[in-house]
């Protein structure tokens, strides 16, 4: 049954434009094969045996404008929360964090830019240059263990090319958006096997908020530069060598909350979002063995965070005659550095009488964190009976530290000619070194094993059935918050065990993609983090604690359909459906039996399809929705259901296009975050707080291409 929320005149219109728009002939195209580049054996979507979104550069390049977080609404159960001016808390299948963490960095979902890792930090992930995004949903117990209990994202930038190309391209838009970048490459010395890519990209807007205070329309504005340098370099006949290095600097404001839940800020102090990250990585391939192959991926990454708020939201004028001022500013630095080995056998290397591809490999990070968090505030109250004075100045800092080290191997066996047996297994060994300026410390170390079973069968040309049970694993750890109860200091492992099956088929000849799973989820000593406020006239005293629930279930369908009925349309859908429910938990402060898991919404929707006529005119419709959900564990306050409407229409020629696109074409109000407590003097009364997502945004492209 068709969602209310497609029910709306405007949005329904949207909907029948896309999907009944009549076809003037027969497609004489196919669509093309999609590799997947983050699984140990670069393979095609059809063949891989999870449940996977592939968006590739066409699509990022026309979906989006800057930032990873405009192609969520595209994936399904997909879902992040807006903590933050960007997101960078990801929640796949309900799996994922909702706000910034104290003790260890310990995310749920992975995140990889070019295979250097910035989980729970993906402020960065800016969209210019960017060839592939793929979204891994479900448990990568083997592949990429404790930071991908929920799934993995990871993105690509573009490689080198044999011959030298470029673009630059610039944006302008209402809002004060402006952006430019250029990226080019090639052959770097002629007749030589080294090869390269440069590009460079800046984006600035405004930030959709008028802080009336301060009379400003920039207070929660966006500063967003990236610079990406690789090369590849076919050193000899058997070694390959791609080096890859960035730098990016968002330097964004953060200014997001208001009283009212409107749009117009009334803060005196407005804080930032702020990530400076450099990164490098080195993949290197040797393939001179006649049975297998050797495979290195050394990483380095460098950042330094700032995220700071005004947590009264107000200003002096605001709270008269109360003096009320409150501000919060978190500086975080982490180090990461990373080696990781494989061996992968070759077509000669087979083993058990030919049928079986084998791998094995090796994988040690070594991560460094510093937080320091200075909160400082101030509120009196003037009345000459029972007036007071509370003043606040505090700072916390820790340092964390941890070394991971892990075994992983994968054999495949072949089964007749038409099925495929596969089995994984990661053992991991984590050991971590925590202390703050409290005196509070912490080392626990712990040995966590992963993995799963894949079965695939070929059921007809171009349609094959996958069924996967696979077990995936976060490491525990410890709250060192000021008023955590001693017993509640430390928490264990979370476990999940997901069963999945589904289908992947290619019909009518190559025009008809069809990715479909079911899965059923069960977490095991689920992690759950919850608040509560110390001080109730203290917008900054939240004491924020993980537990364990006894047992948490998810299950849920997905499905990614894309149709090429003619040679000018391409049409798609993807479909999420989810049931996301915690089965037993309770503490003195929450009791959450039974309830549905935060940020987890029961339906992620999107439809939509492009349109490219043959004398180069073109455009692109996207439509999706979601239903409410959970904010957080805290409390039971929802958003609502949303539906959000995209626009792009313009001309491409050989070697220029120019394109408008109006992003929120509806102008719809909706949540992303949302908190639920005293903010306002006198009475300090609980009220839901929401952020809202970006309001319409309208824009022109221009890009040359060389």
């Amino acid at each position: 049954m068709i969602p209310d929320t497609f029910l709306r005149p405007g949005l329904r219109a949207c909907v029948v434009l896309v999907l009944c728009f009549p076809v003037v002939s027969l497609a004489q195209e196919v669509l093309e094969e999609i590799i997947v580049r983050a699984d140990f054996r670069e393979r095609a979507v059809a063949e891989l045996p999870a449940s996977i979104s592939v968006l590739d550069e066409q699509l990022v390049n026309e979906a989006a404008v800057q930032h990873f977080e405009e192609l969520i609404q595209l994936v399904p159960n997909l879902n992040w929360s807006g903590d933050g001016h960007r997101a960078r808390y990801l929640q796949i299948r309900g799996v994922g964090e909702l706000e910034q963490y104290e003790g260890a960095p310990n995310p749920s979902v992975g995140f990889l830019i070019d295979d250097i890792d910035f989980s729970g930090i993906g402020t960065i992930a800016t969209l210019f240059d960017i060839q592939q995004v793929e979204i891994l949903r479900g448990p990568q117990g083997s592949r990429y263990g404790a930071n991908a209990l929920g799934g993995l994202i990871y993105m690509q930038s573009v490689a080198p090319t044999e011959e030298f190309s470029g673009r630059v391209k610039i944006d302008a838009g209402s809002d004060g958006v402006f952006s430019a970048g250029i990226a080019f490459g090639g052959p770097l010395i002629a007749g030589r096997s080294l090869r390269y890519r440069l590009s460079a990209h800046h984006f600035q807007g405004n930030g959709f908020r008028d802080n009336s205070f301060l009379r400003r329309d920039d207070t929660n504005g966006r500063e967003e530069t990236t610079l990406r340098g690789r090369l590849r370099w076919q050193a000899s006949d058997n070694w390959t060598v791609n080096f890859t290095t960035m730098f990016s600097d968002v330097d964004d404001g953060y200014d997001a909350f208001a009283i009212d839940n409107s749009l117009t800020m009334l803060s005196d102090k407005p804080g930032k979002d702020a990530q400076q990250s450099f990164g490098t990585a080195v993949k290197a391939t040797w393939t001179g063995a006649e049975s297998f192959s050797l495979t290195s991926i050394t990483t380095f990454a460098h950042s330094d965070i700032d995220f700071s708020f005004d947590a009264d939201w107000g200003n002096a004028d605001s709270w008269l005659p109360f003096t009320y001022d409150f501000t919060v500013d978190n500086d975080r630095e982490r180090k990461t550095i990373s080696q990781e080995f494989r061996l992968a056998s070759s077509d000669a290397g087979r083993i058990f009488n030919d049928s079986a591809d084998w791998l094995l490999g090796i994988y040690v990070m070594q991560l460094e964190d510093e937080l320091r968090t200075v909160t400082e505030g101030i509120l009196i109250d003037p009345d000459p009976v029972f007036g007071y004075t509370f003043t606040v100045d505090d700072e916390f800092s820790g340092k964390y530290a941890a070394v991971n080290a892990a075994v992983f191997g994968r054999l495949d066996f072949d089964i007749g000619q038409t099925s495929q047996l596969g089995i994984g297994l990661r053992v991991e060994r984590r050991t971590t070194d925590y202390s703050n300026a409290t005196g509070l410390s912490f080392d626990p170390g712990e040995t966590m094993i992963g993995g799963e079973l894949t079965f695939t069968h070929e059921i007809s040309e171009g349609t094959r059935g996958f069924v996967i049970l696979a077990r995936g694993f976060k490491a525990g750890g410890f709250n060192p918050g000021f008023g955590v109860p001693e017993d509640r200091r430390q928490f264990d492992t979370e476990y999940v065990w997901n069963l999945e099956g589904g289908v992947k088929a290619r019909w009518l000849d190559d025009k008809l993609h069809v990715n479909a799973s079911v899965f059923l989820s069960e977490r095991q000593d689920q992690q759950i983090r919850t608040s509560f406020q110390l001080v109730a006239n203290d917008p900054a005293s939240f004491v924020f604690f993980t537990d364990n629930s006894d047992e948490g279930r998810t299950t849920g369908i997905e499905m990614d359909v894309r149709w090429l009925p003619s040679d000018a349309w391409q049409l798609y859908a993807n479909v999420g459906l989810l049931n996301a429910e915690i089965r037993s938990f309770g503490t003195a402060e929450v009791s959450l039996d039974g309830r549905e898991q935060a940020h987890a919404p029961a339906y992620t929707l999107a439809v939509g399809g492009a349109y490219r006529h043959p004398g180069g005119w073109n455009g692109r419709l996207d439509v999706s929705a979601r239903d409410d959900f959970f904010f957080d564990y805290s409390h039971d306050q929802k958003s609502t259901a949303y539906e959000l409407v995209n626009l792009r229409l313009g001309y491409d020629a050989e070697q220029w296009s120019a394109h408008l696109w109006i992003r929120n074409l509806f102008d719809e109000k909706y949540a992303v975050r949302g908190f639920y407590f005293g903010n306002e003097p006198p009475l300090f009364e609980k009220k839901l707080y929401i952020r809202q997502g970006d309001p319409r945004l309208i824009g022109l492209t221009l890009e040359l291409r060389f």
